[in-house]
């Protein structure tokens, strides 16, 4: 049974690869045909299967899902069209949906620039010839390869209200001192918000300082030179020369952190939160989709999302004018 499936399997690899071969050379021979030189007729022949796996496997979906929010689409029936119902009942009629909202924007505003903060931090200080840095490197990126249910797991378990669990734990004779007790966490609606910045933090941390720490060896080391043979101390030279020379790379780090913020999924899918909380966005997607087969109300959300992340996307671009700065070009 296993080896028919083997060669099953085999035969419909070996299909798909004749059939790219197939319409390369064909795309290759009309275009010839067309007048096209041969380097620039193979060009594209060699681009046409990859084009076309593009336009089925991403454009196809997108058009579908933009279709689908104007349907009232449950999978079990033929949609049918409803206009603007569904993001009319996204705007004011769903009580869960603005809480959703909240909840997403309110960890994006807390988790991009703490978390920039702390990568920037931790990068300058191991940019000043620290021993070892190729080690510190590996243990400050191994949480960005752990995968997302192995993270949920391990924060879902630190972050137990009662003693067992190592937050509360370490913490307990801190929150003595003000006469409280340990937060429940993830099973306290006012600090299920901060745990997940927290267990975002950690997440992220190792990532971004890496990539903030090979932007500041790209740093030329006379312009230092320079700024201390003029007197400049250790924050005007922060001031203006490192952060300046850095801003490309926080420029991307923020778009990047950004539409990860909005889009966050795994952890929030897999830790259970307390009742009449509310959820994440992109999890409350999913369970109008995927747990009540809402999808034309799901693919609704899905460009709510869309636009949300646009305009913050957007916003970062235009305010990039006043402060990332390229050597070659000045600001930009």
């Amino acid at each position: 049974m296993q080896l028919q499936w083997y060669a099953s399997t085999l035969s419909h690899y070996l299909g798909v690869a004749i059939a790219i071969a197939g319409a390369m050379w064909l795309t290759n021979r009309v275009l010839r045909l067309l007048g096209l030189r041969g380097d620039a007729a193979m060009g594209l022949a060699l681009v046409v299967p990859w084009l076309l796996g593009f336009l089925i496997w991403n454009v196809g979906p997108i058009a579908a899902s933009l279709y689908f929010s104007f349907t009232d689409y449950n999978i079990l029936q033929t949609p049918n069209f409803v206009g603007l119902a569904n993001y009319e009942r996204l705007l004011g009629g769903d009580p869960n949906f603005w809480p959703s909202v909240r909840l997403t924007m309110a960890y994006a505003a807390l988790t991009v620039p703490i978390g920039l903060a702390g990568s920037v931090l931790a990068a300058i200080m191991l940019n000043q010839g620290v021993k070892g840095i190729g080690l510190w490197r590996t243990l400050y990126y191994l949480p960005a390869i752990l995968p997302a249910f192995v993270t949920a797991l391990l924060w879902r378990l630190m972050f137990l209200p009662t003693r067992s669990g190592l937050v509360n734990a370490a913490t307990e004779p801190i929150w003595s001192l003000f006469g409280d007790k340990p937060p429940g966490w993830f099973l306290d609606r006012d600090m299920l918000l901060w745990g997940f910045v927290i267990m975002s933090f950690w997440g992220v941390f190792g990532a971004n300082t890496v990539i903030v720490l090979a932007g500041l060896k790209n740093i030329p080391r006379d312009l230092y030179e320079a700024a201390s043979v003029d007197g400049a101390g250790v924050v005007a030279r922060l001031r203006h020369i490192t952060l300046p020379q850095l801003s490309p790379t926080l420029f991307y780090l923020v778009v990047m952190g950004i539409i990860a913020a909005v889009q966050i999924f795994d952890q929030p899918l897999f830790i259970q939160l307390p009742p009449g909380s509310p959820a994440f966005l992109n999890v409350y997607l999913y369970s109008q989709g995927f747990t009540f087969f809402q999808m034309g109300y799901a693919s609704a959300i899905a460009w709510f999302m869309f636009v949300v992340i646009l305009l913050l996307t957007l916003g970062v671009f235009r305010s990039s004018e006043a402060w990332v700065y390229y050597e070659s070009e000045g600001r930009k």
